[in-house]
């Protein structure tokens, strides 16, 4: 199974000591924790964007369906990113910058609510978004996660997924480039701050369990977030209307994420019941954990 996981998203060797080191220890406390709950058991996961979020919770899943025989789901809160058009609108009515994916405010977070309430609720027939980042838009329906039978483990990650929100001091100063010139009054942050406070931070609640995937600084996100749209781009050769960014793009992309990268790395690894310590390779360096477990 480890041999296939490799080959298939084409991983280095040296993924093996970590899956035995890291994530397979990981995995089995899961599911010690949720044959003690014996409900459903979320975990939630954070981490900065390209710090291996993805590849994480993929191997957990499959490790857990193939060793434990259990039904496990993989989310994404980039899943739930909004339509362009809808975020477009968002532009018009409250601030230019929310037309770019990416802040809280740009995902539809009813309908993630409603989502993780019917996973809590074991119920089955209902499906999950996909989001297509090569379009910049959610994929058809048709497309979408169907949950046919009752889910046991479900992981869900996201770049600002357990991020607190920011005191209105912190709002007070522009952190970028970005913010100094096209959110001088700081309208911009303010929302997302109020989004990330009144929708966002109610769900944590669901969460039995946080993990958080701790960077070494923000400044190696544009570099791990450029690998991840070159490697967009490379599975979309010919695609119309392509929205796969540029290196420029992706260095003012960034700027969108920063003020709650930065947040979250300084708040998250406080109340995490796991917290891997990442290098600039992305190599895990030090894991304490936590002993809510």
């Amino acid at each position: 199974m480890l041999s296939d996981f490799i080959k298939q998203h084409r991983l280095p060797e040296e993924f093996r000591l970590t899956v035995k080191e890291h994530y397979k220890p990981l995995a089995d406390q899961f599911v010690s924790q949720f044959k003690i709950s014996k409900n459903p058991y979320f975990v939630g996961i954070n981490g900065c964007q390209g710090s291996g979020k993805s590849t994480l919770s993929d191997f957990i899943a499959e490790y857990l369906i193939t060793q434990y025989q259990l039904n496990v789901v993989v989310m994404s809160l980039d899943d739930f990113y909004l339509s362009s058009e809808i975020r477009n609108q968002l532009a018009y009515d409250i601030h230019p910058l929310l037309a770019t994916r990416g802040v809280p405010g740009t995902h539809d977070v009813t309908a993630l609510n409603h989502v993780l309430t019917q996973l809590s609720e074991h119920k089955t027939g209902f499906s999950i978004p996909k989001f297509n980042k090569a379009t910049d838009e959610p994929l058809p329906e048709s497309q979408w996660t169907s949950i046919k039978k009752p889910v046991d483990i479900i992981l869900l990650e996201g770049w600002c997924w357990g991020v607190p929100p920011q005191t209105d001091e912190q709002l007070q100063i522009p952190i970028n480039e970005l913010e100094l010139q096209h959110d001088v009054t700081g309208e911009w942050r303010s929302y997302v701050n109020q989004q990330l406070k009144i929708a966002y931070e109610p769900l944590y609640k669901k969460m039995d369990f946080w993990l958080a995937l701790q960077a070494p600084s923000f400044d190696c996100v544009y570099q791990w977030r450029l690998e991840q749209e070159q490697k967009l781009q490379a599975k979309n050769i010919g695609l119309s209307n392509s929205k796969v960014m540029s290196p420029a793009e992706v260095l003012n992309f960034t700027q969108y994420f920063q003020r709650l990268s930065l947040q979250g790395a300084g708040t998250i690894s406080k109340y995490a019941d796991a917290v891997f310590h990442l290098d600039y390779d992305r190599h895990i360096i030090d894991t304490p954990l936590m002993t809510r477990l």
